[in-house]
């Protein structure tokens, strides 16, 4: 990967957990808050910053719809994949205690991702743009009986204190997140044993078991399709756009088969990305 600005933007504000992502994979780089996920693939377009780190999806709350709409429609390729187990910190203004708290506010998904303790608590979930804005929110407004769910560097940086550890619903709570590039990174394959994740979209053509024909080349060359997702395009129910994840280099002899096959009956087939598996996939 080339850099230029060595920045990589994320959605949020400092302390996020795509903040704390770019941190972990990219010590070295800069990161670049943005306030919207299109902002942020944005910045990379525009050359504001050299990559992205955008989660897609959680084992949780499932895939982060927006994503799978803004991928297919930029000019930005997958260059790598990064899977962080997602820990969530009680936070309040110092010296508050819990049955102080009236409403917790966090991303959307963080609260999806902490549904026990906000019920059992009979405490109010208040939807905020992201996690580290919702701590900052708290923060800022002063009022002792505002809560964040919000990672724990959260805390550091708004100086709030935190009152419970660790609130996720389950332990395996993992987002994955995707890195984003402008340059197509012409990845080779290296080894025979290492795992390479190829992404991709299509849009199967408009005859009678086309997904099923579309499909089968994957199956009779012993492809592993790790996700296949569907969604409407132009909000319409007549046009469907697919999103799938295979394991394999597209140079693989059977994975090059299986892509002539999808090709023969579909509309249109573009590739997203090709990159290295990260070690935590298959583990989950």
């Amino acid at each position: 990967m080339t850099t230029k600005t060595n920045r990589i933007s994320f959605q949020g504000d400092y302390g996020a957990n795509s903040d704390m992502a770019c941190r972990d994979m990219f010590p070295s780089m800069e990161p670049l808050p943005c306030q919207t996920f299109e902002d942020a693939f944005v910045a990379v377009e525009n050359g504001e910053a050299d990559l992205a780190m955008i989660p897609i999806e959680n084992t949780i709350a499932g895939r982060v719809a927006d994503i799978h709409h803004l991928l297919p429609e930029s000019r930005l390729h997958i260059v790598g994949e990064y899977f962080m187990p997602i820990r969530f910190q009680l936070m309040v203004l110092p010296g508050v205690t819990r049955d102080e708290i009236r409403t917790v506010h966090s991303h959307i998904h963080a609260l999806g991702q902490c549904r026990k303790i906000v019920r059992a608590n009979g405490w109010k979930p208040v939807v905020a743009g992201d996690t580290a804005g919702a701590a900052k929110l708290v923060s800022e407004q002063g009022d002792r009986s505002m809560a964040a769910l919000a990672p724990r560097l959260a805390a550091d940086l708004y100086g709030l204190e935190i009152v419970a550890e660790n609130v996720e619903d389950t332990e395996s709570n993992v987002t994955r997140f995707v890195v984003l590039s402008r340059e197509e990174e012409r990845l080779a394959r290296s080894a025979d044993d290492e795992l390479i994740i190829t992404t991709f979209v299509f849009n199967v053509r408009n005859i009678p078991a086309a997904l099923y024909k579309a499909m089968g080349g994957f199956a009779t060359n012993g492809i592993n399709m790790t996700k296949l997702e569907s969604y409407q395009l132009g909000g319409k129910f007549v046009a469907t756009q697919f999103y799938a994840d295979i394991e394999g280099h597209p140079d693989d002899v059977g994975v090059r088969h299986a892509m002539d096959e999808l090709r023969f009956f579909s509309e249109k087939v573009r590739i997203l990305g090709t990159y290295k598996a990260h070690p935590m996939r298959g583990v989950l």
